[in-house]
């Protein structure tokens, strides 16, 4: 997947020239604010010297999925992108009002990530969904998608992607983090749309809403940097590279669900191996006169979890993957851990990331 030998080309995005060799910032005018502020979204515009693929990196498609815009920022303070072959299109904030708001919507209440590829003429969330798609996607040959769990759900680090396409199971797999899942593309999303111009595109997930997940940071940056060297963008680690996780392809998962409304007692950790029967949590009345076990209904991975000690009938509790060799998955998860061991929750200082 390596880029041409010869010079790279320019790019124009929101009517802004950036030749080779050149990096610049780009507003992207969106809907003002009706106190008559404008708003604008931010894009980074890397442009190697070299020739190479374009590849675009966005996060917070739902304004309130936060890790990406931090993946992101250190993903740009890279000195090995002075090297570059190609192209790069970071977009920190790509939902700006749900950003400003701490919300996963825009302010139609319309999910962006259902909006795509989006109308000139249509609602807000059209209108935002037409615009990123004509400067950004279709500018790009391969596209990365940071995202996490919606409010009070953690998500484990996984990659979500249509892996019955090769290139994109070979990006998937270069990422490395521990669990890929052959996702359906959604009507509306922007894997869809991505896919109908052709474009392989990632879904990262990890974290919470509205929280830095330090872990899910440092691999989503580490897999950003392991997919642009395998497309030839980067060049090769100097130093010895550290042993790489394999991970492993979902054949099912299934959200459990609470049977009943009440306070719960959660007794399951996110990325704990479950057998069928397991008891995952209690589900009680105020009071601990009616109590209702929620067990596991198949042997896997917890690969999503509610945070929230409340639910309603039918909520959502734990997201389990199941997987083909569960001991295998088991220790993929295992050695994930051991290389990311999570610290204090806190941001190392920039020489820590300066250049992987």
């Amino acid at each position: 997947m390596s880029g041409r030998k010869s010079g790279n080309r320019p790019i124009e995005v929101g009517g802004q020239r950036v030749n080779p060799g050149e990096r610049a910032t780009v507003d992207l005018p969106v809907a003002d604010l009706y106190t008559h502020a404008e708003i604008h979204m931010p894009v980074q515009v890397v442009c190697g010297r070299r020739a190479g693929p374009r590849l675009f990196v966005c996060a917070a498609v739902h304004g309130d999925e936060l890790n990406g815009v931090e993946i992101i920022r250190r993903l740009l303070l890279q000195r090995s992108l002075q090297r570059l072959r190609g192209s790069l299109l970071a977009v920190p904030i790509v939902n700006v009002h749900g950003f400003l708001d701490k919300s996963r919507y825009l302010p139609d209440r319309r999910d962006l990530n259902r909006s795509f590829p989006g109308s000139e003429k249509g609602s807000v969330a059209a209108r935002l969904a037409h615009l990123f798609m004509r400067e950004i996607v279709e500018q790009a040959d391969y596209g990365i998608d940071i995202h996490t769990g919606a409010l009070h759900r953690s998500n484990l680090p996984q990659i979500r992607a249509n892996i019955d396409d090769e290139r994109t199971l070979e990006l998937a797999r270069a990422f490395g983090v521990p669990v890929i899942i052959n996702a359906n593309l959604r009507d509306g999303s922007l894997r869809e749309a991505a896919a109908n111009h052709d474009i392989p595109c990632l879904l990262y997930e990890s974290g919470e809403a509205l929280r830095f997940d330090e872990v899910g940071i440092r691999a989503g940056l580490r897999g950003c940097l392991a997919v642009m060297r395998t497309l030839g963008m980067l060049p090769p680690r100097q130093r010895a590279a550290r042993r790489q996780v394999e991970p492993v392809i979902a054949r099912e998962t299934r959200w459990l669900r609470a049977p009943g409304s009440g306070v719960v007692r959660l007794h399951a950790a996110l990325g704990q191996r479950v057998a069928k029967g397991d008891v995952l949590a209690t589900v009680s009345d105020p009071f601990g006169q009616r109590e209702t076990l929620v067990t596991a209904t198949f042997a896997g991975i917890i690969i999503g979890r509610s945070n929230l000690p409340l639910a309603h009938e039918g909520d959502a509790l734990f997201h389990v993957a199941a997987f083909r060799k569960l001991a295998a998955a088991e220790n993929t998860l295992e050695e994930f851990r051991a290389e990311y061991e999570e610290g204090p929750g806190i941001s190392p200082p920039p020489p820590e990331y300066g250049d992987k």
